[in-house]
């Protein structure tokens, strides 16, 4: 039996331990056997010594994080108290150089994680940009922020947001409508992004006078988009035709990111997808940066992050496989052929 106590004054208490302990409580539930209890700034942890150790370690990291970050979630804790630390990867939230833009009830954007501040950095001295990664990393969000910052600066004169909207256009058929309404629902996270950052009316009136124009892939065609911000998102599932002709629509004054995840790839098996092809191709050239963002870049729900990291494992697996099968026929051929 071992018991420590803790002394803890640098820090919102309230903060710490939640509504109604509801971060303590996290700790409590994943340390059933210690008896955690609260007296103003004593914290006492009592039961077998190894767990108090342990118990020791997550609440310090718990004051850790508060002191550096100004704020704790109950997810951050649930991380914690599963091994990991969520802000390994993330940017204090009180760096005011750090914020993008403002949303329009006023709040600060910012870019939360390294990787996100690589993102905005590499658009600050890159024409063209690539941001590949796994969902949930902030890509297309981060993308849309810079764009508006863009526009606001007076950088641009239009934002183009831009997805391979339709894997099939024969699937378009089945739903209601004319080609505005069939194709809204898939341009959608981009429309809910512009909507977090600018007025209602301010953007029903730059959307109907073209200020900003969200359109499918197939919209581009023929078009030299110039004095322009252009976002091409969902990359993945282009074509090289396809992220052919959108690349080389970009006008002198134009500026691009362009966003996917290699993970998601919606394609036929028989075609190649026209982003894969490209990172192999065209991250050298001078002007174009790639930024790759990873699980620890994840801001949505704390389950994404670990899902993600289990598919990984799985794809990997089926890549090992895949090599080993391409290695045997090999073999066998050689085989044949002696």
């Amino acid at each position: 039996m071992s018991e420590i106590e803790l002394t803890i004054n640098s820090v919102d208490l309230y903060e710490l331990y939640g509504d109604k302990d509801a971060k303590l409580n996290i700790i409590r539930a994943a340390f059933p056997n210690l008896k955690v209890t609260s007296r103003g700034e004593r914290l006492k942890i009592a039961g077998d010594k190894k767990d108090v150790q342990r118990c020791k370690g997550k609440i310090e990291m718990m004051v850790r994080s508060l002191k550096k970050h100004h704020a704790i979630s109950t997810q951050d804790v649930q991380e914690i108290v599963g091994g990991t630390n969520p802000f390994e990867n993330r940017i204090s939230s009180r760096n005011l150089d750090n914020v993008i833009v403002y949303r329009r009830n006023g709040s600060p954007i910012k870019a939360k994680t390294q990787n996100q501040r690589r993102l905005v950095d590499a658009a600050e001295t890159n024409d063209l940009v690539f941001a590949i990664g796994p969902a949930g990393t902030g890509k297309t969000y981060t993308a849309v922020a810079i764009a508006v910052r863009a526009l606001k600066n007076r950088l641009v004169k239009k934002i183009i947001l831009t997805r391979p909207a339709v894997e099939a256009g024969e699937n378009l058929g089945f739903l209601p409508g004319d080609l505005k309404d069939k194709v809204d629902p898939y341009l959608r996270p981009l429309y809910d992004a512009l909507d977090d950052m600018i007025p209602h009316e301010k953007l029903n009136q730059f959307i109907s006078n073209r200020t900003i124009e969200v359109a499918p892939l197939a919209f581009m065609r023929g078009r030299t988009l110039d004095n322009s911000f252009i976002i091409l998102d969902e990359a993945q599932n282009t074509t090289t035709s396809q992220l052919k002709m959108f690349l080389t629509r970009l006008g002198p004054n134009a500026k691009a990111i362009i966003t996917g995840d290699m993970t998601q790839i919606d394609l036929p098996r028989h075609q190649r997808s026209g982003l894969a092809q490209s990172l192999d191709r065209l991250s050298e050239i001078d002007g174009i940066g790639l930024v790759r963002l990873s699980a620890s870049d994840v801001v949505r729900h704390r389950l994404v992050k670990q899902i993600i990291d289990v598919y990984s494992k799985i794809e990997a697996e089926e890549a090992d496989v895949r090599a080993k099968r391409k290695a045997e026929k090999e073999r066998e051929k050689t085989k044949k052929e002696e």
